[in-house]
């Protein structure tokens, strides 16, 4: 590939892409300077959040926790693991006990994950809240980039799994993304060699059971009768173990808590509760739809990409097809997406340039324009009150949602044509 000296700034820029839609805007060399240059500014924006977020301690005086939603993540399994299971799902005395943790007043954080997830998190009952703050991103992000090197065994994953906005976004939420990436890459990427730990990968989903939605459908679309029974072996044991150190009272407490925060965050029973949501539903609510009208476009949303998903995965589609399709069609199909949820966006983006089947059928600038919306759009939520102020309409959000439609059509698209006799799959 010619580097950006040996070509026409019309060349470069992408001029003759938007027209021609044949050479991919932007050379090699400069795509991996802009993404040193994502991350020398991403480092800078977190060193500031950090100082934001100890004025007032523990907390940036507005009543968010240094590490944001990890306080929820590391108070839950404090709890669990101290015999004050109970207090987990009772929105004062969690709310309460976060606030001795940071020794401020805290916003409305509430504990809205399944059970089971105290089971893996235990851990973090044994370490003080600094310290598993560290671990905790710190390992999410190794876990991330030992994902993506499955995708890109040849190189660059590194910088990717750095620059990926989504992955900042996560950073400075404090949120679960990278680990979710994690779990996709891994699921996916050993599927086809390691079936039993591929599936116990993505039975892990069931502490993420808005984002695991069509796994069951692609398993068994594609036959994996290995990996299905690995999935459901590991969350049942999972469901199980929490019902055992906690009692079985605990689901009916985190079904009775799950059904509060739909109403609140989904239905919008609050002024604007969506924050940084992504999902079709959301986005409709915010262009004007009421509750009923959402929930059809969301099952219409969902309809297609399940449909998607299931012949992607019957048919054979090759490794990357498959994979982006099971993925962004999880995007489409869930009314729940957050913006640091896309941090899987650079795995899509991976499997799609490494797949001979896309490569053969898009055009390379349709792809390079495709991803760099998957990468880039995410970004726009942390923007979304301003623009909304400025353009008048819920722009950044919308944007945000569009950012995986394209590669989702992609997906499509190729699933469409006629596989090739061989799957490409990445090297060990």
């Amino acid at each position: 590939m010619a580097s950006f000296g040996d070509q026409t700034p019309a060349q470069a820029f992408g001029i003759r892409a938007l027209f021609c839609g044949q050479t991919m805007p932007l050379s090699l060399d400069w795509i991996k300077r802009l993404a040193r240059w994502a991350v020398a500014v991403g480092a800078v924006f977190y060193f500031n959040d950090l100082v934001q977020d100890v004025r007032g301690g523990m907390t940036d005086g507005l009543g968010h926790a240094i590490g944001d939603d990890f306080i929820n993540f590391w108070s839950g399994p404090f709890l669990a693991w101290h015999h004050r299971a109970t207090e987990i799902y009772n929105f004062m005395t969690f709310h309460t006990f976060e606030q001795s943790v940071v020794g401020q007043s805290l916003q409305d954080y509430r504990y809205s994950y399944p059970p089971t997830l105290l089971v893996l998190m235990a851990p973090f009952a044994l370490v003080p809240y600094l310290p598993g703050l560290a671990i905790w991103l710190i390992s999410g992000w190794y876990a991330f980039y030992r994902a993506l090197r499955l995708a890109m065994p040849k190189g660059g994953a590194l910088l990717l799994a750095a620059a990926t906005p989504a992955a900042f976004l996560n950073t400075i939420g404090g949120q679960t993304g990278t680990w979710t990436a994690a779990l996709f890459g891994a699921g996916l990427g050993l599927l086809d060699r390691q079936p039993i730990i591929a599936g116990s990968c993505l039975g892990l989903f069931v502490n993420k059971p808005q984002l695991g939605l069509l796994i069951p459908l692609a398993l068994v679309a594609g036959q994996r009768w290995r990996a299905l029974a690995s999935a459901a072996i590991t969350a049942a044991a999972l469901t199980t173990t929490a019902a055992f150190f906690f009692g079985v009272d605990i689901y009916s407490d985190y079904l009775q808590q799950l059904t509060q925060l739909r109403h609140m965050l989904l239905e919008g029973v609050v002024v604007d509760p969506w924050g940084r949501m992504i999902s079709v539903f959301v986005v409709v609510r915010r262009l004007g739809a009421d509750v009923p009208q959402a929930y059809a476009m969301q099952a219409l949303f969902a309809a297609v990409a399940a449909l998607a998903v299931g012949v992607a995965w019957y048919r054979g589609a090759s490794f990357g097809i498959r994979n982006a399709a099971l993925v962004l069609g999880t995007c489409m199909a869930t009314p729940y997406l957050q913006d640091y949820d896309l941090v899987f966006g650079a795995l899509v983006v991976a499997w799609l340039w490494h797949d001979a089947d896309v490569r053969a059928q898009i055009p390379e600038s349709s792809l390079f324009f495709a991803s760099a919306g998957l990468l880039l759009l995410p970004m726009l939520s942390l923007f979304s009150t301003w623009l909304d102020k400025v353009i008048g309409v819920h722009v950044g959000t919308l944007l945000a949602m569009l950012s995986f439609v394209p590669l989702f059509v992609i997906a499509a698209k190729c699933t469409l044509a006629p596989p090739r006799a061989v799957a490409l799959l990445p090297a060990e």
